[in-house]
């Protein structure tokens, strides 16, 4: 397939940008960081010296054309600039999870040979140190926050500041070579390496080059008419493909502002201070805001909750058409105006939301009613279908086209055809180069006309021509009796209720569904706090009557929804579990990007789904967690197992 190379001229490498963006947008804003509690900002003329000077300084170092440097730490500017640097050294930043353990480190890093580290700070480089032995090719490690590794031997430990300056003062003697490397950057050199987050199996690295990374961002601003007077917040992993092509990609195409916040802890406060123009995040994100919502109307006097509740009711009936600019009453617009004013204008503001032009998520299929919810708002959220080997974009909602149960239209350049098995494939000028070091893959994956298997399983409505997603491709599958199985439908269902936090269903080939349930330990703790119910742990909460109860209530209204859809109406919860734990990146039951490892869940707990199936009113159990210092432990219960009434309408169908 032809690449196109239209608008981007001259501009085939981030350095090449960020030249361009020094040039065009010098004064302007290119990145803000909060630090003790003050924004500290640097201009897009200060941004260039600053990854100029760190890249003079990798040279000195020793750093060659083709090397892998590893990048661990959390959304900072210096750790973005040190991406850029990277690619201007003829090098390639691979940023890794900054809560991956040890071992999980070394894997990746031995993998691609990295024989630099760029680490943010003292955590990060014990990681790295504790597993140096095993990195046979690892020579130097550069750390950004000095605070506790005074004592450490600095031979191969070098501070980042450091580096710039060593940079800085060899200027004449490698400006030369910096040039030279610069200029050999094209639309086929690397861009960067980002590895799978490993849902089925060991994480893989993930080519992209700087036409992938470039093109993809360019459709994708066009599309939603980006400008570089966007603001956007940055705190979603570096690793993951969805920061890099909005806080890299599109951020250097479009020249707009990256805001990183102080830490996890302060990422809502800064949200409220930037708000943001152009906002991304993943379903987990919503809900939890929408959790914290609900959690506060509780908390709220009787008044202010009886607003709330009338006016979103009001804004579930119309917000979303008149945000689509669909025909609505004179009167009704009256309401949601009064509505605007006292509920959905102060909600948004306290979301930091108010200033969003364009919302999207991805990464995960969100629940319609979350995402109904913000839309009713008036928040311009949409949905987007992507993956790492895409570049992120294979599908995006047109303005006035946004619906929750599809992903939307082919994005710009993108390619879609659907096999006999229902499968998504897709080819475009965002579509991998290869898997590092895997060819099998690549070729399992990608065929020779650049196709590429999604794993995905969906079908284009014939009328709007949007892609509807059933699921994975792997975990659809068929009942007993012959329905279709499609778990994550139930799932998005189930986790609107902000107690619910996760929730996994089983049933493929099974004569019906059960589920593990996991609780959200903030908005259930706050429950039990306004009802002075005492408990000491997360496994004492999770098996209060009382809560179980309200779960099972959860669970029966979902069946009555699901039975209303013909086609997975097989899929309702006939028993389930709220399990004694939650399920943990550290205990390999969830990816980084906190997707469920489903076949890893169903071995380790498949004494609990046995029990679910063959009509225990109990199970007694033991499960192997580990613990934040990396310690293995266990903890054992004893689980009530529940059975939810099921819809009459999917009985009707089972007896048809």
């Amino acid at each position: 397939m032809a690449q196109t190379q239209s608008g981007a001229e001259g501009k085939q490498s981030l350095p090449a940008l960020l030249h361009r963006n020094a040039t065009q947008y010098g004064s302007a804003p290119a990145y803000r960081e909060k630090e003790f509690g003050i924004w500290q900002t640097w201009t897009w003329s200060q941004t260039e010296k600053e990854i100029e000077a760190l890249a003079l300084g990798l040279i000195n170092l020793g750093v060659n054309e083709g090397d892998f440097i590893a990048i661990i730490g959390r959304n900072r500017p210096y750790l973005y600039w040190a991406m850029v640097a990277a690619q201007s050294v003829g090098a390639v930043p691979v940023p890794l999870y900054q809560d991956a353990n040890a071992e999980e480190m070394a894997y990746v890093l031995q993998h691609c040979g990295a024989r630099f580290v760029i680490a943010s700070d003292q955590e990060q480089v014990d990681k790295v140190i504790e597993v140096q032995d095993q990195l046979h090719q690892f020579e130097h490690l550069i750390y950004l926050d000095p605070r506790g590794l005074r004592k450490y031997d600095h031979h191969t430990l070098h501070q980042y500041s450091h580096v710039q300056d060593q940079g800085r003062a060899a200027y004449d003697e490698w400006i030369t070579d910096l040039n030279e490397r610069r200029s050999k950057l094209t639309y086929d050199s690397t861009c960067v390496m980002l590895y799978t987050s490993g849902t089925t199996g060991k994480p893989k690295g993930v080519v992209l080059s700087n036409r992938n990374v470039i093109e993809s961002a360019k459709n994708a601003s066009d599309f939603d008419k980006l400008t570089e007077k966007e603001d956007i917040l940055s705190y979603l992993p570096m690793a993951w493909v969805g920061d890099f092509i909005f806080s890299v990609g599109q951020a250097y195409w479009c020249g707009f502002c990256v805001n990183c916040p102080e830490s996890a802890d302060t990422m809502m406060t800064d949200l409220r201070e930037i708000g943001p123009t152009y906002f991304f995040a993943p379903p987990r994100v919503f809900e939890t805001q929408l959790t914290n919502v609900m959690i506060r109307m509780e908390d709220a006097g009787t008044l202010k909750k009886n607003m709330f509740h009338k006016y979103m009711e009001h804004a579930k009936k119309v917000g979303g058409d008149i945000l689509d600019g669909n025909p609505v009453s004179t009167a009704d617009r009256l309401k949601y105006a009064i509505g605007n004013t006292l509920v959905y204008g102060p909600l948004k503001d306290t979301l930091g939301l108010g200033r969003v032009r364009v919302g999207y998520t991805a990464g995960e299929a969100i629940g319609p009613e979350i995402f109904e919810f913000y839309r009713s708002l008036g928040i311009n959220l949409k949905q987007l279908y992507g993956q790492t080997e895409a570049t992120v974009f294979i599908t995006v909602q047109p303005d006035g086209e946004v619906r929750a149960d599809t992903v939307g239209v082919p994005a710009p350049d993108v390619e879609i055809k659907i096999d006999d098995n229902g499968e998504i494939h897709y080819r475009s000028p965002g579509t991998f180069v290869e898997y590092y070091k895997n060819p099998e893959s690549t070729a399992s994956t990608k065929d020779a006309e650049g196709w590429v298997a999604t794993g995905d399983a969906g079908f284009f409505e014939e009328n709007s021509g949007h892609l509807r997603i059933i699921d994975r491709a792997k975990d659809v599958g068929k009942m007993a009796d012959g329905a279709m199985f499609a778990p994550k439908y139930v799932e998005n269902k189930l986790k609107f209720y902000p107690d619910i936090l996760e929730a996994v269903l089983f049933g493929n080939g099974k004569d019906r569904c059960v589920a593990f349930i996991n609780i959200d330990l903030t908005a259930v703790g706050n429950w039990a706090e306004r009802n002075n119910i005492a408990y000491a742990s997360y496994q004492e909460l999770a098996g209060h009557p009382k809560v179980l109860e309200t779960i099972q209530s959860h669970v029966e209204t979902v069946n009555k929804s699901v039975a209303e859809d013909p086609m997975l109406s097989g899929c309702q919860v006939h028993r389930f579990v709220v399990l004694h734990k939650e399920l943990d990146a550290d205990d390999g039951e969830m990816t980084r990007t906190r997707k469920v490892r489903r076949r890893i869940v169903e071995e380790k707990f498949a004494d609990i789904i046995a029990a679910l199936y063959d009509g225990s009113p109990e199970i007694s159990t033991t499960t192997e967690v580990t613990y934040e210092d990396g310690r293995k432990g266990s903890i054992s219960a004893t689980l009530d197992i529940r059975d939810a009434a099921v819809s009459s309408v999917a009985a009707k169908l089972a007896a048809e």
